[in-house]
């Protein structure tokens, strides 16, 4: 459960996120793991990078670094501000991070130049999201990691801390996310409407069109959990389309009669 911000967690949240998991046939084999749980191991892998001089204190806020496209080192050799509320960064050094991943292909980012220094710690004395989640992900055994590929260009930063703490890069998949016309996310726009549970299995089938399955309409007749089986089984990265991002036309609105959909980009992925 990624919980790692705190002040930003909406109460009741989690429990509605298990539940809605659980609705539409998702299962898992072991107790949920809590990042709000985690702070010692986060502290522990930061530990180890200080040691080996790789993290310094930085006290630029999101304000100082507005007009900025990523960090420029302002506080690499000590912060500016020594009395201010200080985050902790991760040195990056130039060099592009390579990865192929299953469904997008050759991916290479320097990250140094796409983001700069990276930030562990915040200001505030949370740790940052990219920490917890490299931690967790080594801690669980992740072998491969299924996802959006609006997050595609996160992943280059990952795995170059995945390399500094001596921790295993899973294999990625970067599935194409559902935009809008204008490129914009569909979770975010009016056309967005929450999941029904009560009609789990009409969604799933849509999902499946999407991800390129074909579900036969036998299926939509069958339940959850054969629908489950039939997708397990016929599941192939290969019909999935090398695009970052699947376009609904305007006017089209969310549901199994949805009609043709279009490839567009998205984000800045640097892709052959």
């Amino acid at each position: 459960m990624e919980d790692v911000d705190r002040p930003r967690v909406v109460a009741g949240s989690a429990d509605r996120i298990l539940a809605t998991l659980e609705a539409f046939g998702f299962e898992w084999h072991d107790e949920v793991l809590w990042q709000s749980h985690r702070d010692a191991a986060y502290a522990e892998a930061l530990e180890n990078l200080r040691e080996r001089g790789l993290t310094f204190a930085c006290s630029c806020s999101r304000l100082d670094l507005a007009s900025e496209p990523r960090y420029p080192g302002h506080c690499r050799d000590g912060p500016r501000l020594p009395d201010a509320e200080l985050a902790i960064r991760l040195r990056v050094e130039p060099g592009h991070v390579q990865f192929s991943d299953c469904i997008q292909g050759s991916f290479r980012q320097d990250v140094a130049l796409a983001s700069g220094d990276l930030i562990l710690k915040r200001r505030d004395g949370w740790f940052a999201y990219l920490l917890a989640v490299v931690v967790d992900d080594a801690y669980q055994g992740v072998t491969t990691i299924v996802r959006g590929a609006d997050l595609l260009d996160h992943t280059a930063a990952q795995i170059y801390l995945q390399k500094q703490l001596g921790l295993p890069t899973p294999a990625y998949a970067h599935v194409p996310a559902l935009v809008e016309p204008d490129g914009s996310k569909l979770s975010k726009s009016a056309r967005s409407v929450p999941l029904d549970p009560q009609a789990a299995l009409r969604q799933l089938l849509y999902v499946f069109e999407l991800l390129g399955l074909a579900p036969p309409a036998s299926l939509a007749r069958a339940p959850l959990a054969g629908a489950w089986n039939w997708a397990v089984e016929h599941w192939d990265l290969r019909r999935l389309a090398r695009r970052p991002a699947l376009s609904l036309a305007a006017g089209q609105g969310r549901g199994p009669d949805t009609p043709e959909i279009s490839y567009s980009g998205l984000g800045k992925g640097r892709l052959p």
